[in-house]
């Protein structure tokens, strides 16, 4: 059977599919009347529609308030909206432990060490990853009324960023959200400028007797971010004539096309990446019904015994690095690359995947729906384009299995999980996981150990087929990493204290612009964070967080030995609604032989010729909340003050070596929610 005719046979089996269960539970629901809770448009209980009625009427408790909770995409477990203050890389999406460019919006890496641990095809580039939305962050949202956000942030140099989220419930069985995101910055230097696009949609279904359920995902990223190559002189920081660093030329772009224009996100030297992801899972459930009954109503319960599953998946991708006006001569001087004078630089890879997933699941006890067992097959499709010219197919079959059980009295939550790739352009990849988590008491908190480990092919990038100008691209070996790893929590006390141990061979990793390596020797390394709240008096804390590494053997891995980020914050509710954070934020690492990047390859390298010397990062704050309404006020990077020079704000550190990072820099944010 070819793969065409393999595809036909999976689409009418899943049309099919869709068909019975909506049948079976359209005739179910007729049989068994309206349901027993009902809820009007806008997602407000009404009352018990299915049973007589009390003779009693109470108030809507929903009618002045809002009950809202998610939950993740693969995960059964509820969680709350988060409604702090003092960590404001939750609202920037940039985690302390990153560096970009010296931009938003750029391309940044991981101070610590952090590989990829997925079996499978990976098209290798993920420098823009932390900007974008995920099929695994999804948010499935439950609410009683419908729930808006809306945030808006402005920083120097017309930075600004947009965010939108809203969802609600029609019925009670079926919710949808919407999500966007935007933010541009047009960047302190030449050829900086950078915008990410980033929108989400989903839908949540479950049919009123609770066999059949349905989610839906779309998700789009854009990622434009020019290149301009690092500074051609960075010592000319200390010399400006304008006292803007926009002045100083760069080793890639255009003089005459740089633009501060915040409107304009058009590249003309840089990256375009663009993702667009159609998911739909859909489900049906044989199991045991049950009821609860009260004074005056009767709640329907199905308890799910044996579950089949099907997910369809359908992602397109393009990575696209164009110069349009190229410098030969810059070129060669600071790349050491020839190319035809005059002509457009381009690189382009574009790939389709389709993947289909059928799913048995199992729950061994019908009131823990958190314990079950999980077996599937999986059938993927690959397409690459190359350049425009050229295109191969590719296929990939592999068998999963998991099991969850997060017992009833909380005190134990087990994960394992594993992929096996039997055929296809990934045969022989696998990865395992296994995770066992103990809640030690009341005052002790919480115990987690796992393992985890990872056989993959590396990532296409260093295929011969790409287009991208890697000089020695190959069919590498296989790579292998294992992780061994342990959290211990304690919420009574804030503290949490977690380790990690990898061990690695066959790591491919590139050492300059263009050349890709492969270390066939193991090499390991070590890597402990610990984190503590200390309560300095009644309103003054202290958030501690640090982090150790330490490489073993001649890795090729660079990372700072020491990482740590301290906030000390005045906080508080005052006047009743008000809520107050504001204080000091300091981030250091220690000096170590930060990677270099490739804006061709979109790949950051390792190197030996430069060492960090950085002043610590120092912002100062003040977050509030006020009913609804946050805002974030922030004075950042005043670390840069060099009292040589007066009082100017020109000492820059450097992400990487001739990227200097920001000045001084401003930023105000407001954060609104509505419930309508």
């Amino acid at each position: 059977m070819n793969l065409l005719s393999g595809k036909k046979i999976l689409f009418l089996s899943s049309m099919l599919l869709v068909w019975m269960m909506n049948a079976d539970a359209q005739n179910r629901y007729s049989q068994s009347g309206s349901p027993t809770i009902a809820y009007d448009s806008q997602g407000r209980l009404i009352g018990n529609s299915g049973s007589k009625k009390d003779s009693l009427q109470h108030r809507d408790r929903y009618a002045d308030s809002i009950t809202i909770y998610y939950r993740y995409y693969d995960s059964t477990r509820t969680r709350s909206l988060d409604s702090s203050l003092n960590d404001f890389s939750n609202k920037l999406v940039q985690p302390y432990w990153y560096n970009n460019l010296g931009n938003y919006g750029t391309a940044a890496h991981s101070l610590v060490f952090n590989p990829l641990m997925k079996a499978g095809w990976d098209a290798g580039f993920h420098q823009y990853d932390m900007y974008n939305f995920r099929v695994e962050d999804t948010r499935f949202f439950t609410t009683t009324r419908p729930f808006t956000e809306l945030a808006y942030l402005l920083g120097n140099k017309a930075e600004q960023m947009i965010n939108i989220l809203h969802t609600q419930n029609r019925k009670s069985n079926f919710n949808f959200s919407f999500e966007y995101h935007f933010s541009n910055s047009p960047g302190l230097y030449k050829t900086q400028n950078a915008s990410n696009s980033n929108m989400r949609a989903t839908t949540h279904y479950q049919s009123p007797n609770k066999r059949y359920e349905s989610i839906f995902i779309f998700i789009s990223n854009k990622n434009s971010s020019s290149e301009n190559g690092g500074l051609q002189d960075v010592k000319q920081l200390d010399s400006l004539a304008l006292n803007d660093p926009f002045e100083l030329n760069t080793k890639l772009g255009a003089t005459a096309l740089a633009s501060r224009n915040p409107f304009n996100t058009s590249v003309y030297t840089g990256n375009t990446y663009t993702d667009n992801t159609i998911l739909y899972r859909h489900q049906y459930d044989f199991g045991q019904k049950d009821s609860l009954v009260t004074d005056s109503v009767t709640y329907k319960l199905f308890y799910a015994r044996l579950r089949i599953q099907h997910t369809i998946s359908l992602k397109s991708s393009s990575y696209t690095f164009s110069d349009v006006y190229p410098d030969s001569t810059n070129y060669q001087t600071y790349f050491n690359k020839t190319i035809p004078s005059g002509d457009t630089v381009r690189y382009r890879d574009a790939w389709s995947n389709l993947l289909n997933e059928f799913s048995i699941v199992s729950f061994p006890e019908k009131n823990n729906q958190s314990q079950f067992l999980k077996a599937g097959i999986a059938l993927q499709n690959l397409k690459g384009t190359f350049a425009d010219t050229s295109s191969s197919n590719f296929y990939n079959v592999y068998v999963l299995g998991e099991y969850r059980n997060r017992t009833r009295n909380q005190k134990w939550d087990i994960e394992a999980n594993g992929q096996l790739y039997l055929n296809g352009l990934n045969a022989g990849d696998y990865a395992a996981l296994i995770s066992l988590k103990r809640r030690l008491s009341k005052t002790l908190g919480y115990l987690q150990l796992g393992f985890q480990n990872t056989n993959k092919t590396p990532s296409f990038i260093f295929d011969p087929l790409t287009s991208f100008p890697v000089s020695n691209k190959q069919s590498y070996n296989k790579e292998n990493i294992v992780r061994l790893f342990a959290d211990y929590e304690n919420p009574r006390k804030n503290f949490r204290l977690s380790g990690e141990y990898y061990l690695v061979s066959n790591y491919t990793y590139f050492d300059s612009f263009f050349v890709a390596k492969q270390e066939a020797t193991l090499f390991n390394m070590l890597h402990v964070s610990a984190e503590k709240k200390i309560k300095l008096n009644k309103y003054w804390n202290w958030y501690v967080e640090v982090q150790l590494q330490q490489t073993t053997g001649d890795a090729p891995v660079h990372v700072p030995f020491f990482l740590t980020r301290n906030r000390i914050a005045f906080e508080g509710n005052f006047y009743k609604n008000l809520y107050l954070s504001t204080g000091m934020e300091l981030r250091y690492y220690s000096d170590y032989k930060a990677d270099n990047y490739s804006p061709f390859t979109g790949q950051f390298f390792y190197q030996n010729g430069y060492t960090t010397s950085n002043r610590p990062d120092i912002n100062l704050f003040f977050h509030f909340r006020i009913k609804s309404f946050k805002s974030f006020v922030r004075l950042e990077n005043v670390n840069t003050l060099d009292l040589s020079k007066g009082f100017s704000f020109t000492k820059y550190n450097y992400s990487l070596q001739q990227y200097p990072m920001q000045g001084l820099w401003f930023r105000f944010g407001v954060w609104w929610n509505f419930v309508n």
